[in-house]
């Protein structure tokens, strides 16, 4: 899936699931070290417990965050 995220540094969210479970995660854009570290620890995790630790992160005054849209995107795949 790719999905491009709204209100934040990153342009472009790269998303490939198997059975309910994160396969690969890439950001293009953005804080690279940061988003990298995050893509690579969340790869065998559950989509919903992606979804429960990053939905709502803020960055700095923003409304969102990468990982916040990483879980908005999810979300929407579930749906």
């Amino acid at each position: 899936m790719l999905y491009k995220p709204q209100g934040t540094c990153s342009k472009e969210i790269h998303i490939e699931l198997a059975d309910g479970k994160i396969q690969r995660v890439e950001f293009i854009g953005g804080c690279h070290g940061n988003l990298q570290g995050i893509s690579t620890l969340i790869v065998g995790m559950d989509v919903h417990e992606v979804i429960h630790k990053l939905g709502g992160i803020r960055c700095g005054s923003k409304e969102t965050s990468c990982p916040d849209q990483l879980a908005t995107a999810l979300r929407q795949l579930q749906s």
